[in-house]
């Protein structure tokens, strides 16, 4: 069996859709390949930040952002690493790429003007507004293909389903003080519950990363996007060295897929390839432990793939990954599922400690700056691992992990062993294996000083990005609380990851290149299988999902000119 269109995109997560829709905006047959038996990717299980500097969303609200500001900040952030040109081309065309999203499809995104970059004391941070996050979306919208769509991380969601959006974090915080919150929180529910009772299976409602892909597939399938599930690419079609399509497994057999413009890989990464993070990251190549919270699917086909087509694999960054420290949720029937510690670690009265119940970081600090200094602190330890430690005060406040705060129920938790509690510091450190000595030290070391909002060991709360992952309102600083009411409690994190780095060589228009740095014609790269451009680093809020769209429609919009020019 063969097929012909002009554009075949391997993927259907964000850089996917974006590469398809753009391609469908401008004229082109498209279809949409995808290896799963639902669509949307690592991209459902994201936030949906984007990082854009110099959005309009920013200038309407007085922001202004020099593009070589944001430039000297990604080249202060990736040093050799950086591949300046990708990173001028971004800097360059993101603002007016994105605005052409929200002005040809469904995508609509607001600001968070108060969201700053992650290492302020890199030249060219911004103290807020280069992070954009997703508006909600109705999954209804999409008809029959809203069961297609993946679903959030389970673990993420509450009621066994309700996506708990960034955007109303502040009201699950505030149920505990505030009547308007509650209220928010209860229309929520109700929504939910009329969703569940109304046949949809799920939560109708969408935030975050399921919200951004929702929107990108709608405009898809208004433009005649063909989107096929279950059909993974097995080997690309090079011609006279380039690439003319693929073959793809189908229900019925294998399958010729032509594309007269190109072929755009956006399969996600490796993070879910044993193989390759034993080979990338230094620590599973150790034989520790390490949990990915990206779906199974994501193995790195492209990089398979990408290798018949002769093209280089760009290795040489300051992390292979992007990482995230995860909490194992137990499941009913045996498993677990992970849980992404963002920013709880950053609220006030929360600390975290190794297991002879030491500090080793500010909890403020990033989740990719997390990590690797617990890997480090457990660099003679046969587990890499720690504990996320806060009082009752905190918990009904703020939750701990995937524990909810006040008034939702906590005691499942506590008796499935997820959360640990005991009624004493000594009590909680025995339950969780940790020195019970030095956490009592540790303890009493930060509350010396919390009161008067001082953290002398790590000087939580030291910068704007710091005090923002704290808790609003908390003075005299929002990151730092005394741990003293008991009972208290832990939640164990592990090593993980929410993509990978390491990927395939591009150039500033998304084309794949040999090692010879020579553009291979017909292939082109977006997402999470090209090589990261900021040299392995998390320079903020949305560095995935902004360089995944920019460069899926960079690769389309080239894809195009080319078949014109043909």
């Amino acid at each position: 069996m063969m097929l012909e269109c002009d554009v075949l995109v391997a993927g259907s997560g964000a850089a996917g859709l974006a590469a398809a829709v753009t391609a469908a905006q401008k004229g082109l047959s498209v279809m949409v390949v995808e290896k799963a038996p639902v669509f949307g990717g690592t991209s459902c299980f994201s936030a949906g930040l984007v990082w854009i500097p110099g959005s309009r969303q920013a200038r309407a609200a007085g922001i202004e952002d020099d593009p070589a500001l944001a430039l000297q900040y990604l080249r202060g952030e990736g040093g050799a690493y950086t591949d300046e040109a990708k990173a001028e081309a971004y800097v360059r065309q993101a603002a007016d790429i994105f605005a052409w999203f929200e002005d040809h499809t469904h995508v609509s995104y607001h600001l968070s003007p108060m969201w700053p970059d992650y290492h302020q004391g890199v030249a060219g941070a911004s103290r807020g507004g280069r992070s954009l996050g997703a508006n909600p979306f109705d999954a209804r919208r999409l008809g029959p293909r809203m069961r297609d769509l993946r679903p959030p991380l389970s673990s993420t969601t509450i009621f066994g389903g309700m996506i708990v959006g960034r955007e109303d974090l502040i009201h699950y915080y505030g149920m505990s003080k505030s009547w308007q919150s509650r209220g928010v929180v209860g229309r929520r529910f109700l929504r939910y519950v009329m969703d569940r009772l109304g046949g949809h299976g799920r939560s109708t409602r969408l935030s975050n990363g399921n919200a951004l892909v929702a929107m990108l597939a709608l405009s898809a399938f208004e433009r005649g996007v063909d989107l096929r599930l279950n059909t993974p690419v097995q080997q690309l079609l090079v011609e006279d060295a380039r690439v003319a399509g693929a073959l793809v497994q189908t229900s019925e057999g294998l399958c010729e897929i032509r594309a007269r413009a190109g072929v755009v890989l956006a399969c996600g990464g490796f993070p879910a390839s044993p193989e390759l993070r034993a080979r990338y990251y230094t620590h599973v190549t150790a034989g520790k432990n390490h949990r990915t919270a990206a779906p199974s699917g994501n193995t790195g086909d492209a990089l398979n793939l990408a290798g018949q087509a002769g093209v280089a694999i760009k290795d040489a960054q300051h992390h292979p990954a992007a990482w995230t420290p995860m909490s194992l949720v137990p499941q009913p029937d045996g498993t677990d599922v992970p849980f992404p510690h963002y920013n709880d670690r950053g609220k006030a009265g929360y600390i975290a400690v190794d297991r002879r119940g030491r500090r080793f970081i500010s909890e403020s600090l990033s989740y990719h700056d997390f990590v690797p200094a617990m890997i480090n602190a457990c660099r003679d330890d046969a587990e890499v691992c720690s504990w996320i430690v806060c009082d009752s005060r905190a918990i009904r406040q703020y939750g701990l992990g995937r524990v909810p705060p006040w008034p939702l129920p906590i005691g499942s938790f506590v008796g499935s062993g997820y959360l640990k509690r005991g009624q004493t510091l000594d009590e909680l450190a025995q339950a969780c294996g940790i020195d019970a000595a030095g956490l009592i030290q540790t303890v009493a070391r930060l509350n010396a000083g919390a009161e008067r909002g001082i953290d002398e060991e790590f000087n939580k709360g030291a910068d704007v990005y710091e005090r923002f992952n704290g808790s609003r309102g908390h003075a005299p600083n929002p990151c730092v609380a005394p741990i003293e009411q008991g009972p208290f409690y832990a939640v164990k994190v592990v090593p993980g990851d929410i993509g990978s780095f390491v990927g395939l060589r591009t150039d500033e228009h998304a084309r794949a290149l040999d090692v010879h740095g020579k553009p291979i014609e017909g292939l082109y790269v977006a997402g999470n299988d090209a090589a990261s451009f900021m040299g392995g680093t998390y320079p903020g809020a949305g560095i995935t999902l902004g360089p995944a769209m920019i460069f899926g429609h960079i690769a389309a919009s080239h894809a195009a000119q080319r078949l014109n020019l043909a």
